[in-house]
């Protein structure tokens, strides 16, 4: 599978990485549903074995289920093939009240307590990219939140240091206090924003960049529907989602099944498609991809390898610009 530098970290990661949001599993805020812990693990195992480097979590994921798991994951896995382990933090949770959204804290003694509640759960010395999942709300200067993440470097908790969901104002505070090492963007077909400020800022100042949703959390897939989506989990958030409901269900589907002829043509699933897509445009590192199962890891493993054609990039973006789907720049440089 190729590589990348991610930054100027001194990290060379796969250009796909495993995402375990699903593996949080049921019964909070913003789960998936239901999930089996044996099948993430499986998931995992099958990912890494196929030459995936990296996975991505988050402590909010099942609200420290997902870690958990991952860190079950790691301990079958020899420590010389171990993958590397990037998580989340800055999001706060009321264990009393598991549906309640948790609150977006950056406070520095609360990053700290984060930071070794994450090296107990997945039961490493050390995490090799700690990123903020979300801007403070509570009224914490970006500076002091940045400032903690610096030190726990400094101490050797964390190897890196990065953001998600930053903007490029949030951007420049923080890297006026130490550099950012690793931004993590949502980024898809449908979701193309962070294409126009976000990830040029990054590729300018050399910053990795490891995006978030490639697949539009499932929509751009092979066999996803709307009937798939009358089926979901009653406690899986995108049922409620702006991109799940009409209109814009509508206009998704179509920018999918515009996708088929270029899977066909390169023998390739429709995730593939929409993954190496992604991984094309300057200034994105890797691209992190969730599954359930292997067959799911199976799916869009190949978008990692896969060259797509000033063609078929030509055809991509006027199929976006045909479906009405998403918004922001279609077609990379």
């Amino acid at each position: 599978m190729n590589t990348r530098k991610l930054g100027t970290s001194g990290m060379e990661i796969t250009t796909i990485g495993f995402g375990s949001w699903a593996a949080g599993g049921g019964g909070w805020a913003f789960s998936w549903g239901p999930q089996d812990d044996d099948a993430s693990i499986g998931a995992i195992l099958h990912a890494v074995s196929r030459g995936v480097n990296w996975v991505d979590t988050a402590a909010v994921y099942g609200l420290g289920h997902s870690e958990e798991v991952v860190g079950r994951a790691l301990a079958r896995i020899l420590a010389s093939d171990r993958p590397l382990l990037f998580t989340k933090c800055g999001l706060v949770w009321d264990p009393a009240d598991r549906r309640s959204p948790a609150r977006r804290i950056a406070r520095p003694d609360s990053l700290r307590q984060e930071c070794e509640a994450s090296l107990r759960r997945l039961a490493i010395e050390r995490i090799d990219l700690y990123q903020i999942h979300w801007p403070d709300e509570s009224g914490v200067p970006t500076e002091d939140s940045w400032g903690e993440m610096g030190r726990l470097v400094d101490e050797g908790k964390v190897r890196a240091i990065g953001v998600s969901n930053y903007e490029v104002a949030l951007l420049e505070r923080c890297e006026a206090v130490r550099h950012v090492d690793s931004l993590q963007p949502s980024f898809s077909m449908i979701s193309r924003g962070s294409a126009a400020d976000v990830i040029p800022w990054a590729q300018a100042h050399g910053t990795g960049v490891i995006v978030y949703s490639p697949m539009a959390s499932g929509i751009l897939t092979d066999s996803f529907s709307a009937e798939r989506v009358a089926a979901m989990a009653d406690d899986d958030w995108r049922r409620q989602a702006t991109n799940f409901v009409e209109p814009a269900l509508s206009r998704n589907v179509a920018l999918r099944d515009a996708l088929r002829p270029i899977a066909r043509r390169h023998g390739t699933t429709v995730s593939a498609v929409a993954v190496a897509w992604v991984v094309t445009w300057p200034g994105v590192t890797g691209a992190i991809v969730g599954a359930r199962s292997p067959e799911q890891v199976d799916g869009w493993l190949g978008g990692g390898s896969l060259k797509l054609s000033a063609d078929d990039l030509t055809e991509i973006a006027r199929a976006v610009e045909r479906s009405g789907a998403g918004s922001g720049p279609v077609r990379p440089a």
